[in-house]
């Protein structure tokens, strides 16, 4: 019923800007903080970004801190990770995920998107 569809991953030289968005569906969006994964082969996803349900409040990887940026519009039902400066090590499939809070408490209930994949290369 709740679906996260990720788009705007793709190819981008060394030094380079992206920016993904998630467009979240069949649920009631305010309610959810929303955040950024990445993973890559043999190694364990990690949180790249996150954004509460009303846009107040970031949290980022120490290693984006600064080129990353996430937003989220609750009008659009969209988070978006505007990614500046992009470097090698920064490839991996991106995913988009969503939990549920109320007053400020994690419910348990969470969504997962597909991921869209990020290359950063020469």
């Amino acid at each position: 019923q709740v679906q996260l569809v990720e788009s705007g991953g793709g190819l981008v030289q060394p030094g380079g800007s992206l920016r993904l968005s998630c467009l979240v569906s069949g649920g009631t969006f305010s309610t959810y903080a929303v955040s950024w994964y990445r993973q890559t082969p043999g190694k364990e996803r990690e949180l790249v970004a996150e954004v509460s349900t009303r846009g107040g409040s970031t949290i980022y990887l120490d290693s984006v801190r600064g080129r990353f940026t996430i937003s989220r519009d609750n009008g659009k039902n969209t988070v978006d990770l505007q990614m500046n400066s992009l470097k090698p090590e920064d490839t991996a499939v991106y995913y988009c995920y969503a939990a549920a809070v109320v007053t400020g408490l994690y419910t348990g209930t969470d969504y997962w998107g597909k991921g869209t994949p990020v290359t950063v290369s020469s």
